[in-house]
């Protein structure tokens, strides 16, 4: 039976990696986790140097390289922590983290400085992130996050989601995964029935970057939880050498759609230590949110966010169309050419 590889000596051993890397790779990895499924393997290309799978998963010496501007908490939780386990950045919403834990672990995160490091909320730490969420009626919505909450049995998982039903005021459940993608096999209809909850609307946010991630087995992970009648959206990173051309990310966005997932946040990659390597620029990032723009389905568009550090929450940073020209309006279509508008 496969593996999922951890170490330095295995990736080497799996071709994923050259020997004379080894070195800098025992680095990287004392620095941060490493885990890459069977699932990942298979789907990486061990013959192309450039293969953006392999780049968003197997750890490069690129890591070790780090920039004044780059933080351990490059989006600001700990600020916005008011008991373990719960981050409150927006009046209506919390994440609740669980677990620290993920199948795999991507080389971009911006939890790289604790994922896979840090203990699991323990039994006392969720009994007064629960009594948190009772106590604060302004709280809509749930966002289970981490580390990946799908790692978890569903035993724990339909425990937690259980509390929450309980609580009049929380009305929304919302798990943030990338276990169909690396572990499909584990969106069980058990799984599925374990994150529903009568009279609460349950929503999963897949997390995809390249379109081979949608594989035929992950497909049939997504349709799972759409025809038991759980809504899913997408997140995406914006990366450099993985989805920073226009085809592919528009067949990103394509192969969303048609496994009935709605795009929802494409991210400007934070400012994680060791990541500048998969970074893109700004405005590299509207150049291709014009491009999706007119030229693919409006159900393909995403919101093109910036997390700004010190934990001041999301903004979107798309290109505007629209700039006021004296006393008319010029607005500039898909193609790039400006037309002239009225005034309200």
């Amino acid at each position: 039976m496969k593996r999922t590889l951890r170490t330095p000596a295995a990736l080497v051993g799996a071709e994923l990696a050259p020997v004379s890397q080894y070195p800098a790779l025992e680095r990287v990895a004392a620095r941060y986790a490493v885990a890459i499924t069977p699932t990942v393997v298979d789907l990486i290309d061990p013959a192309d140097p450039a293969d953006p799978i392999a780049r968003q998963f197997v750890p490069d010496e690129a890591e070790l390289d780090e920039r004044a501007d780059e933080r351990d908490d490059p989006i600001g939780d700990d600020a916005h922590s008011p008991v373990a386990g719960i981050v409150h950045r927006y009046p209506d919403r919390v994440l609740l983290k669980l677990t620290h834990i993920c199948a795999t672990y991507c080389r971009f995160c911006f939890r790289r400085e604790t994922v896979g490091r840090a203990p699991a909320l323990s039994r006392e730490a969720l009994e007064s992130a629960l009594r948190y969420i009772a106590q604060h009626r302004e709280i809509w919505e749930v966002i289970f996050s981490g580390g990946d909450p799908l790692v978890l049995s569903d035993r724990r998982l339909r425990a937690v989601v259980a509390r929450l039903a309980a609580i009049e005021h929380v009305r929304i459940i919302r798990l943030h995964t990338r276990l169909p993608v690396v572990d499909p096999a584990r969106i069980t209809p058990a799984l599925v029935r374990a994150v529903q909850a009568a009279g609460k609307a349950t929503y999963v946010v897949l997390h995809a970057n390249h379109p081979r991630e949608l594989s035929p087995a992950t497909r049939a992970a997504c349709a799972r939880f759409v025809d038991a009648g759980v809504p899913m959206l997408s997140q995406s990173v914006l990366l450099r050498g993985v989805n920073d051309d226009p085809e592919t990310l528009g067949e990103l966005m394509r192969a969303f759609v048609e496994c009935r997932i709605k795009p929802y946040y494409l991210h400007h990659a934070d400012l994680a230590r060791g990541t500048a390597h998969l970074r893109t620029t700004i405005e590299d990032g509207q150049e291709l949110m014009r491009h999706l723009r007119g030229r693919y389905s409006g159900l393909c568009q995403p919101t093109y966010v910036l997390d700004i550090p010190c934990g001041h929450g999301k903004s979107p940073i798309g290109p505007n169309y629209l700039r006021r020209d004296g006393k008319r309006y010029r607005i500039t279509d898909y193609t790039g050419r400006r037309h002239a508008y009225p005034p309200a």
